[in-house]
């Protein structure tokens, strides 16, 4: 999961440096990763997982790393398995 969620950032996070060399829990708001930037992440992220982020998962702390991406995919993952 980890290696999709880096290609997404990869493809959409408009990041000025290589994904590589970012750990999984550096921010990628500080990274260089725009707002606008973060919701064409966010649209890759629900394509790319066949999910769709509620309103309430809507927020920076969500998309700030690669771990808390991952975190809250693996939440929706166990939501719609349940």
């Amino acid at each position: 999961m980890t290696e999709d969620i880096r290609q997404v950032i990869r493809d959409h996070g408009r990041l000025p440096i290589e994904v590589e060399q970012l750990s999984d829990h550096t921010d990628l708001y500080q990274a260089g990763m725009t707002s606008h930037a973060s919701v064409n992440v966010m649209l890759a992220l629900e394509e790319t997982f066949d999910v769709e982020f509620p309103d309430t998962m809507l927020t920076r702390s969500v998309f700030e790393s690669v771990s808390s991406i991952e975190t809250a995919l693996v939440q929706l993952r166990e939501k719609a398995a349940a």
